[in-house]
């Protein structure tokens, strides 16, 4: 097993899988610009390696898969994107499509951006202790790292609107029984089951596997060409959402520790 540091991310080699772990437990494993940077440019490196056949990505310690964005960095004006390649999207990950598999090992609480990670993977390996939700709603903004169409499109579309609209989390063991994940692991052990699935499919033709995953999702020149139109208007929402009071209002009830007063303008 080999191991390396970028920025924001441990990369790890295990026979044929690369292992990324979004490296910044003291903040929960909160997306910022190196977060980004470094699960951004280890994908790229999968992508390029014919070595690698599967792709696994978690987070540090057995708590926090990722708690979304980086808040305070947001505060002091800093971008959270990888600087030149905002193509990729949120933590490098979310729009960043590599034709090589990729799995979700989700070893605790993924609210927001966090179940937007787990989204954006072809599958999900939960530990019991896992918690999913996109509680944006709650504070006057939409989830729009894919979020609002890609839970839709991944579960019964009533059950997903009940979370969007509700934006309350779900444990592990309801995400398994509503078909979101694929298996729930022991606690602590999500990365050792996820990549005990990556091996499963790493003993397969690559080409094969590679050609099945643009097919699956309709790969055009890199992109997933059915989510152009969603990610555009995602953004437009946001923009719009941006401006509004609510939108003020639900991250400064949030820091105050009080329930939001909203005025729908």
């Amino acid at each position: 097993m080999t191991r390396t540091t970028q920025a924001g991310a441990l990369v790890e080699r295990v026979g044929n899988v690369m292992v990324i772990t979004i490296n910044r437990p003291e903040a929960r494993n909160a997306v910022n610009s190196s977060v980004s940077i470094g699960v951004g440019g280890a994908l790229e490196e999968a992508a390029n390696d014919p070595e690698v056949r599967a792709i696994v990505v978690t987070g540090a310690g057995d708590k926090s898969f990722c708690a979304g964005a980086d808040l305070k960095a947001i505060s002091r004006g800093e971008k959270l994107h990888a600087p030149g390649h905002e193509d990729w999207g949120f933590a490098g990950f979310v729009k960043h499509y590599v034709d090589k598999p990729t799995i979700a090992a989700v070893n605790g609480t993924a609210l927001g951006g966090g179940t937007e990670l787990a989204l954006s993977a072809d599958l999900i390996v939960a530990a019991e202790n896992a918690t999913f939700g996109l509680p944006e709603v709650k504070r006057g903004l939409i989830a729009g790292a894919g979020g609002v169409f890609r839970l839709p499109a991944q579960i019964s579309q009533r059950l997903a609107m009940e979370m969007i609209f509700t934006g309350d989390p779900i444990s592990a063991a309801r995400a398994l029984e509503i078909g979101l994940i694929n298996q729930v692991a022991p606690e602590g052990k999500s990365v050792e089951v996820a990549i005990a699935l990556a091996e499963r499919i790493a003993v397969n033709a690559p080409l094969s596997v590679q050609a099945s995953k643009r097919v699956a999702y309709g790969v055009v020149d890199e992109q997933r060409a059915e989510e152009n139109d969603r990610w555009a208007l995602s953004a437009a929402e946001w923009d719009r959402l941006a401006l509004s009071e609510d939108a003020k209002e639900g991250p400064l009830a949030f820091a105050e520790k009080r329930e939001p007063v909203w005025k729908a303008r």
